[in-house]
C-alpha cells in the first residue's frame, strides 16, 4: 500500500470517529428516553413500533407502557414517524382513525421536548423521544434512532441554544 493511501485512510478514519463523535453533541440522532428507574429490559426498534401501535401494552414487570408523541407539526415528530414507521405523520393518522372505533387511542400528545422529558422522569411506564440534546440524568435513553434525511430536520434545529450543554 501506498503512503498516500495509508494517509488517506488515516484522514478517513479520523474524520469518522470525529463524525461519530460530534453528531451526538448536536442533537443529530433520536433518544428513546424512559424513566431512569424504570426496567433495565432491552428494546429494538421492532418492540418500540408495536409499542407506539398500541400492541404491546405492558413491559416484561406488568408496568403499562405509556406512549408519547409530539404535536403534529413537530419536525421531530416527522423524524420519529420517518424512522421508526417508515411513513410521515400523515400515513400514520390512517391507521389510528381505523383504530380509533376499535377503542385504540393513539398515544399522548405533550406539548414539547422539555414536557416529555419531565413526564417520562416522573411518570413509571412512560415512554417519550426527545432530541439527543435534551437527555439529562433523570431518563434513561434506551435507543437511538438516526436522524433521517428524508424527514427534513436539520440536527441543530432539534437543539436549541443552551440545551444539553
Amino acid at each position: 500500500m501506498t503512503i498516500r493511501r495509508r494517509i488517506l485512510k488515516f484522514h478517513i478514519a479520523a474524520f469518522s470517529g470525529l463524525l461519530a463523535w460530534a453528531m451526538p453533541a448536536l442533537g443529530a440522532d433520536i433518544a428513546v428516553i424512559v424513566s431512569r428507574d424504570a426496567s433495565s429490559q432491552t428494546l429494538n426498534e421492532g418492540t418500540l413500533r408495536d409499542i407506539y401501535l398500541k400492541k404491546i401494552f405492558l413491559d416484561g414487570t406488568g408496568h403499562k407502557f405509556i406512549p408519547l408523541n409530539l404535536p403534529a407539526d413537530a419536525p421531530l415528530r416527522e423524524a420519529f414517524s420517518r424512522a421508526l414507521f417508515h411513513q410521515g405523520t400523515d400515513q400514520l393518522q390512517d391507521y389510528w382513525n381505523q383504530n380509533y372505533f376499535h377503542g385504540i387511542t393513539p398515544p399522548y400528545v405533550l406539548g414539547s421536548q422539555d414536557a416529555v422529558v419531565r413526564f417520562v422522569a416522573q411518570t413509571p411506564g412512560a415512554i417519550g423521544y426527545v432530541a439527543s440534546c435534551y437527555v439529562n440524568p433523570s431518563v434513561r435513553q434506551v435507543l437511538s434512532l438516526p436522524l433521517s434525511a428524508e424527514a427534513g430536520v436539520e440536527a441543530t434545529a432539534l437543539c436549541p441554544p443552551g440545551v444539553g450543554e
